[in-house]
């Protein structure tokens, strides 16, 4: 049976407009279409587009989640401190209790996400959008 990607035209970010693109460089997301899309293949809930931190990636390995070693039978490329990844809900809740977190762009992080982190957390990590500054 085929992985269904649902429509990038009806996933909603937290903040309850249109998705937008989490990473293209390496390219993210349970789908591997650069965004934190999710759908009922996805057990992981990738959800939460995280502008990862060495602290955030040392921790959730040592958690054991680790994202920095590349696992190419997945397309998992490994990921480096200010790549932008489309992270399991709960583990970016995991790390934030212990105590590192990482940046999150809410504009592109689905809703679903509120599910496992409650907003308020999310908008103390919020990446500022770069439109603003121009």
């Amino acid at each position: 049976m085929a992985t269904t990607e649902p429509s990038k035209d009806a996933s909603r970010n937290v903040l309850g407009q249109a998705l937008q693109e989490c990473g293209a460089d390496p390219v993210t997301g349970f789908y591997r279409d650069g965004c934190c899309n999710t759908g009922p293949d996805d057990r992981g809930v990738h959800t939460v587009c995280a502008v990862v931190t060495e602290e955030f990636l040392q921790t959730s390995k040592r958690l054991g989640n680790d994202l920095i070693t590349p696992a190419p039978q997945f397309g998992f490329p490994g990921l480096k401190a200010g790549d932008r990844w489309c992270v399991c809900a709960a583990r970016w809740l995991q790390v934030y209790e212990a105590g590192a977190p990482c940046p999150v762009v809410l504009e592109a992080t689905h809703e679903n996400t509120l599910k496992i982190v409650p907003f308020d957390i999310l908008l103390q990590y919020a990446v500022i959008p770069e439109k603003l500054y121009s």
